[in-house]
């Protein structure tokens, strides 16, 4: 998900849901997949670490994906504390079970 006003639209309207370290930002779409936007506050570090964060974060979502439910907007805010893949992973397990887009 790449466009400004769909992001701000999620933000503004989606459902919120936190984690230590992380927020989940859901949007029910018109599509039968998802689309995903990793978000970054503007103090997280410099541009290796932010750009870290984002790969872990989509190969968190990349391994997640199948066990998914489709036909969400998501917005992951993720905060400079556990950056590393177990915990993003847990992270993003545990906030995708609280906003029920686990499959069954």
């Amino acid at each position: 998900m790449r466009e400004k006003g769909r992001i701000r639209e999620v933000f503004n309207r989606g459902r919120s849901l936190g984690a230590q370290g992380a927020k989940l930002f859901a949007l029910k779409n018109d599509l039968e997949y998802n689309r995903i936007c990793f978000a970054l506050p503007r103090k997280f570090g410099n541009a290796v670490e932010r750009n870290r964060a984002r790969r872990l974060g989509r190969e968190a979502y990349r391994q997640l994906r199948p066990r998914l439910r489709g036909g969400f907007d998501l917005v992951l805010l993720v905060y400079p504390k556990g950056a590393d893949f177990a915990r993003r992973m847990e992270q993003l397990q545990f906030l995708s079970a609280k906003a029920g887009l686990l499959r069954e």
